[in-house]
């Protein structure tokens, strides 16, 4: 490991206190859900992995990678991964995987697999400037001792959204479970829930809006009038405080709304 990698020993290690010995409790879905899964929570470019926690390894790296960062698939190990991101925003990166274990050690095997872990950073592209993405991951496959084997993850390149500041750590409850925002560094911290802004389905039609669709194409996917649609995404920009579809879009990723 190249000098510059020497503080993400540590974070090896870290990872180590995911994992446990039990029967395997492995989401029961194909990578092409996956990708469809991933098209309709996501907005602009993107790559995605799986990552073999006991090995410090993926198991599987989409070939995108090289479209947004401009490396070759096969070099795109987790190493190399890990050697692209911005040395200042490193000391980021290794605290929040500290506070990604903490968290997750508080959770059943079945709550593992109902959040999401999002912040962001910054990776150096081939050609040297840097691109700052959006780093999300959910569970792959658990133990029903509680460990946590894999993951999916993927990168959004979010540059267009949030140009520069610090990255934030944010943990968000999928299936109706509540979402911790922003979370600070404060080593003995207490999370306390975030309140939500947009309902269940104001959430399944800002995805929609990150889609491209418009109001009568929701109303067929969602099969309620266009009128209702109309009517939620006036409430959504009201509650939301944002004047567009394009506002809505780029604030509803920043706050993990979806």
């Amino acid at each position: 490991m190249s000098e510059s990698l020497l503080p993400l020993k540590g974070t090896f290690k870290i990872w180590n206190g995911l994992v446990k010995s039990g029967n395997d409790i492995s989401l029961d879905l194909e990578l092409e859900i996956y990708k469809k899964i991933i098209n309709i929570t996501n907005v602009g470019e993107h790559y995605y992995w799986i990552l073999d926690l006991e090995t410090a390894q993926f198991d599987f790296m989409s070939a995108n990678v090289t479209d947004m960062l401009g490396y070759p698939q096969e070099e795109c190990t987790l190493n190399f991964i890990l050697g692209l991101i911005h040395p200042d925003d490193l000391p980021y990166f290794i605290r929040f995987e500290a506070k990604v274990v903490a968290f997750f050690s508080t959770l059943t095997p079945d709550d593992c697999f109902k959040y999401k872990v999002r912040y962001d950073y910054r990776l150096r592209k081939s050609d040297g400037e840097y691109l700052r993405i959006l780093h999300q991951v959910i569970t792959f496959s658990s133990t029903d001792e509680g460990g946590i084997n894999k993951t999916l993850g993927i990168h959004t390149d979010i540059n267009h959204i949030k140009p520069e500041g610090i990255p934030v750590l944010s943990f968000i409850g999928l299936e109706g479970n509540p979402s911790y925002v922003n979370v600070g560094e404060e080593e003995e911290e207490t999370l306390l829930p975030t309140k939500e802004v947009v309902s269940v389905r104001e959430k399944e039609i800002v995805r929609y809006l990150i889609q491209g669709l418009n109001s009568s194409e929701i109303a067929k996917k969602l099969h309620i009038s266009q009128h209702t649609v109309k009517n939620h995404r006036r409430n959504i920009l009201a509650k939301t405080q944002t004047g567009s579809t394009a506002e809505l879009v780029s604030k509803a990723i920043k706050a993990g709304w979806v």
